[in-house]
């Protein structure tokens, strides 16, 4: 742990499904000096994500659904297409374990092995959400049921298999803007994971 900061004191703001804390805390300048902080911090638990990709096919599978954070910023009817992905549970053995759980509920596709290409923090400024991102190939074979998330959490998700030349347009014209997403889909075209 850094020497920089101490007196750390929090306070809980908002303990619904996620925590919002206010954090007062002394940090230590470069020049030697101490100065107070406070910062509210949202603590939304760790995510993973995975873009599942055909190689015969060339498509890659998306999903859209509604979020209301990027409808109160902007985005008119509040659809995002995204990779798949989901909150980590406490009784999850590993992130991949817990990425393949969420590729079932959400898309319907039991796929037996993920390759994980990067950790990274989505907004490192106010939340403490760090995401496991995951790559995987699919086959038609390997969807086993319809997909759409759970009722229990009012999910209402659309699967698309979208052909992967499609998906980078997306991405370059801004119809793709979600960040994950976007790292995804950018990973697999400097890796090459769908040869053209």
């Amino acid at each position: 742990m850094t020497k920089r900061i101490k007196n750390i004191k929090r306070t809980i703001l908002s303990d619904k499904f996620f925590t919002l804390s206010q954090v007062k805390f002394n940090y230590q300048l470069k020049d030697g000096n101490w100065v107070e902080n406070k910062w509210e911090v949202l603590e939304r638990g760790n995510a993973a994500a995975a873009l599942l990709y055909n190689i015969e096919k060339q498509t890659v599978i998306l999903v859209k659904q509604f979020r209301l954070p990027a409808y109160m910023n902007g985005v008119e009817d509040g659809f995002l297409l995204e990779v798949p992905a989901g909150m980590l549970e406490d009784d999850d053995t590993s992130a991949a374990e817990a990425m393949k759980r969420e590729l079932l509920e959400e898309t319907g596709y039991k796929i037996p092995e993920l390759k994980k290409v990067y950790s990274a923090f989505a907004t490192p400024g106010g939340s403490t959400e760090r995401f496991s991102c995951f790559v995987g190939k699919y086959t038609d074979e390997m969807k086993i049921n319809e997909g759409g998330g759970l009722d229990t959490e009012n999910e209402d998700i659309e699967i698309l298999e979208i052909p992967f030349t499609k998906a980078i347009e997306m991405m370059a014209n801004g119809n793709i803007i979600d960040a994950k997403t976007i790292m995804l889909l950018q990973h697999a075209q400097i890796n090459k994971l769908i040869p053209a």
